[in-house]
């Protein structure tokens, strides 16, 4: 089979690699659609992010669906050609926090394409991939694209399910890419009534007006855009910050009511915070960090036609072209969501 191998920045490879057979447990999977992730593109154009640094080559990827190819013993449930999402979050289920239902914070945490650990946890872009049934969800009547924007789509409805009850309330995005996207969809189907967006793009953000936005704030064109929200102490009841950067951060919070949400996404370092601001208007500060559950219930909304990613994927990419996805992926003036064909 092939799978794309990164070496170090701008150094991705297909190689060529050995299909082993399931062990108990498992399924064999025959990847059809796998997308490109943030993380993705901080390993091809740097060889990491933050602390976070490649030391041995690493299978990519992460959103990903295929079709059962084989199935495993002890494994019901599945039957040769279903289309399954797969989830890359693997918990050992055992340690302190998997035991207090925290699965998302395992200590031993096994996440596809991560090079968090050493050895590093190979990715799950390659054309077989032998995965834990537990992993899988059963997304027949989607598209394989639609299925492997399942992974994305938790972490929004995980930071969405952090944020509380939305119902009736003013929501702020920050950053319009997949994820700024995504939870323009999860915020409005959990009751948001009016919901705005930043981002520098204009691409971005007519997809994010596509995406249910009411409005769209281009901060590229005027920094100060949302300065007009700062009144009376701010306007805002919940920011889902999705950049990661600190100006898009400080903009929001001054835009933010009193005890108002500040819902963190965006992974791009440490930023500073204006203590001041956040004391003084009792803001709430809270991080959201992948999923476990909600990879189910992405599925299960889709099916449902609950909510609709399909207009979000902009570009499919053969396998043997693979390293096109990645370069597309980072031009935000043509993609939003770049996804690569395994078969």
């Amino acid at each position: 089979m092939k799978a794309i191998v990164i070496n170090g920045a701008k150094d991705l490879r297909i190689e060529e690699q050995e299909v082993e057979h399931p062990g108990k447990g498992q399924l064999q999977i025959e990847i059809h659609t796998g997308g490109v992730c943030g993380s993705d593109l901080h390993y091809y154009n740097h060889g990491g992010f933050g602390s976070i640094t490649l030391r041995e080559p690493m299978i990519l990827g992460h959103e990903v669906a295929g079709h059962v190819r084989v199935v495993g013993d002890d494994v019901q449930g599945f039957v040769e050609g279903d289309l399954v999402a797969v989830s890359p979050s693997r918990p050992c289920g055992v340690c302190q926090y998997c035991t207090e239902a925290l699965h998302n914070q395992c200590l031993n945490m096994q996440f596809y394409g991560s090079a968090m650990p050493f050895p590093h946890i190979q990715g799950a872009f390659r054309q077989v991939l032998n995965a834990n049934a537990a992993q899988c969800v059963k997304a027949n009547g989607l598209s394989p694209g639609e299925a492997a924007m399942a992974e994305p789509l938790a972490v929004t409805l995980h930071a969405v399910r952090n944020a509380g009850n939305l119902l009736g309330k003013r929501v702020l995005i920050t950053g319009c890419g997949p994820i700024g996207a995504l939870c323009i969809l999860a915020a409005r189907r959990a009751g948001a009534v009016e919901i705005t967006v930043t981002d520098l793009s204009p691409h971005a953000l007519e997809h994010g007006k596509n995406a249910g936005a009411d409005h769209v704030v281009n901060t590229g064109d005027n920094p100060e855009a949302l300065e007009k929200y700062s009144a009376n102490k701010g306007y805002f009841d919940v920011m889902f910050e999705c950049s990661g950067a600190v100006s898009a951060l400080h903009s929001g919070i001054s835009a933010l009511r009193p005890g108002g949400i500040i819902m963190q996404l965006g992974l791009s370092g440490d930023m500073l915070l204006p203590m001041m601001q956040i004391t003084a208007k009792e803001l709430q500060l809270r991080g959201s960090f992948r999923f476990h559950t909600e990879f189910e219930m992405a599925v299960q909304l889709m099916l449902n036609d609950l909510i609709d990613t399909k207009s979000l994927i902009t570009h499919t990419t053969p396998l043997d072209n693979a390293e096109q996805a990645f370069i597309l992926a980072a031009d935000r003036s043509q993609a939003m969501k770049s996804q690569i064909k395994f078969c």
